[in-house]
C-alpha cells in the first residue's frame, strides 16, 4: 500500500519561512548575535535558523513534528553565538502546534511549557543562587508559555466561530424547511379551498349537461340549462373571492367573507335545486354558545364536500344532513344512498374526502367515511360521513 503524500505547504507558511530566513540572514551578516563564549562559532549559527526555517513550512501540516524538531534547533542553537529570528521562529511553532495541532496537545502544550517554565526558574535559582536566574525564566516563559497560551486564546476563539457559524446554518437550514412547510400547508389549504368552492358547482353542470344532451325533452333541457347557468354565476363569485384572497397583500391568511353554519339553509336549497333530495336535521340549540370560526368553516365545508359527492356519486334516495352540539364537540353526520348509479355521474378524484379528513385533522377532530348497511331497507346501504370537531380552543390542533 503506497504511503500517502504529504501535503503542500501553505502559501502563509511559505511566505513566514522566506521572511524568517532573511531576516535570520541579515542579522548574522550584521553580526548581531545573542550569546557570546560559546563552544560552537559564529557559522555555525546558521544551522539551526535554516533547520527552524523549513521547519515553518510545516506549521500548519505536520505542527507537533515541527515543535519536536524545533525544541531540539533551539537547543543546539544554545551552544552557537544564537540569532534572535531562530528563538522567533520557535516561538511561532509553538503557536502553531497549540492552533493546528489537536485538541489534545491544544490541552497539553501550555501546562507542559508552564512547567518547564516553572522548572527552568527554580532550578538556576537553586544552582546560581542569583536573581538573574528570575530573569532567565522570564525569558522562558516568554518563549514557550507566552506563545502557548496566546494559541489556546485564539483557538478558543475560533472553535467558538466555527460552533456559531454551524449554529447560523443549522438556524437557516431550520428556518428553510420551515418555509417549505408552510409553502407546502399554504399550498394544500388553498388546495382545499378551491375544491370546497368550486367543485360542487362544477360537478352541478357536468351531471345537468350530460342530461340535457341524452334526452330529447325541451323542457328538461331547459330547466337542466337554468341549473348550470345559476351554479356557473355562483362558481364565478366563488372563484373571483379565492381570487382576491390570493391577491391579497394584507397577510390575512383566512377569507374575509368565510361562510358558516348559518349558511347552511342556501347550501341545502342549492343542493335540492341541482337535483338532490337532502333534510338537514339540525339539533343545536338556540342558546348554545358561539361556535368558534375554524370550526363553523370546517363544519360547513365538511357538510359542503359531502353534499357534492352525493351529488356526484349516490343513488336515487334522500340525503340526511345532522347537526349535533355536544359539550366538548360538534357532530357533523351526513348519509347517502349508495349503490350503482344509473343516471349522468360526474367524475371524481378521492380529493374530497382527503381535505375533510385534513380539515378535521388540523382542529384535532375525527373523520370517519365509507359504506355501511341501510337502518332501515335490509339489503340496501348508505353511504357515511361522520366528523367529530373540537369546539374547546384547547383542544384544537391536537388531535386525541
Amino acid at each position: 500500500m503506497p504511503l500517502p503524500l504529504p501535503r503542500r505547504p501553505d502559501v502563509v507558511d511559505v511566505r513566514i519561512c522566506v521572511a524568517s530566513l532573511l531576516s535570520g540572514l541579515a542579522l548574522w551578516a550584521l553580526g548581531l548575535h545573542m550569546q557570546q563564549d560559546r563552544p560552537l562559532g559564529h557559522g555555525w549559527a546558521l544551522l539551526p535558523l535554516f533547520v527552524m526555517a523549513g521547519l515553518e513550512l510545516t506549521r500548519r501540516t505536520a505542527p507537533r513534528f515541527a515543535l519536536v524538531a524545533g525544541t531540539f534547533a533551539l537547543i543546539a542553537d544554545q551552544f552557537t553565538t544564537g540569532n534572535l529570528a531562530t528563538v522567533v521562529m520557535f516561538t511561532d511553532l509553538v503557536y502553531a502546534a497549540v492552533v493546528y495541532g489537536t485538541p489534545a496537545a491544544a490541552r497539553r502544550i501550555p501546562v507542559t511549557t508552564g512547567l518547564i517554565t516553572v522548572a527552568v526558574t527554580v532550578g538556576l535559582l537553586a544552582w546560581f543562587r542569583e536573581p538573574e536566574a528570575i530573569l532567565v525564566g522570564a525569558v522562558t516563559a516568554l518563549v514557550s508559555l507566552t506563545p502557548a497560551t496566546t494559541g489556546v486564546l485564539v483557538r478558543n476563539h475560533r472553535d467558538a466561530a466555527d460552533t456559531a457559524r454551524l449554529r447560523a446554518e443549522q438556524t437557516a437550514l431550520l428556518a428553510e424547511v420551515d418555509r417549505a412547510q408552510a409553502v407546502t400547508a399554504e399550498r394544500a389549504r388553498m388546495a382545499r379551498e378551491l375544491h370546497d368552492m368550486v367543485a360542487n358547482h362544477l360537478s352541478a353542470i357536468a351531471i345537468h349537461s350530460t342530461a340535457a344532451l341524452s334526452l330529447d325533452d325541451p323542457g328538461t333541457t331547459r330547466q337542466a340549462l337554468t341549473v348550470i347557468r345559476e351554479n356557473s354565476v355562483e362558481g364565478l363569485a366563488e372563484m373571483r373571492r379565492l381570487i382576491g384572497i390570493l391577491r391579497d397583500s394584507s397577510g390575512d391568511l383566512e377569507p374575509a367573507a368565510a361562510p358558516t353554519l348559518d349558511g347552511l339553509g342556501s347550501l341545502v336549497e342549492n343542493a335540492r335545486t341541482n337535483g338532490l333530495d337532502v333534510r338537514l336535521d339540525d339539533t343545536r340549540a338556540a342558546d348554545d354558545d358561539p361556535l368558534p370560526a375554524p370550526v363553523g368553516l370546517a363544519a360547513y365545508r365538511i357538510v359542503q364536500e359531502s353534499l357534492t359527492n352525493a351529488l356526484k356519486h349516490a343513488t336515487p334516495g334522500r340525503v340526511t344532513v345532522t347537526l349535533t352540539r355536544r359539550p366538548t364537540a360538534l357532530c357533523i353526520g351526513v348519509t347517502s344512498p349508495y349503490g350503482d348509479s344509473r343516471g349522468p355521474r360526474a367524475p371524481g378524484s378521492g380529493a374530497g374526502l382527503v381535505g375533510m379528513e385534513e380539515r378535521a385533522a388540523l382542529l384535532g377532530g375525527t373523520f370517519e367515511s365509507g359504506p355501511e348497511p341501510h337502518p332501515a331497507l335490509p339489503g340496501a346501504k348508505v353511504w357515511r360521513v361522520e366528523a367529530r370537531l373540537p369546539v374547546d380552543p384547547k383542544d384544537q390542533g391536537a388531535p386525541e
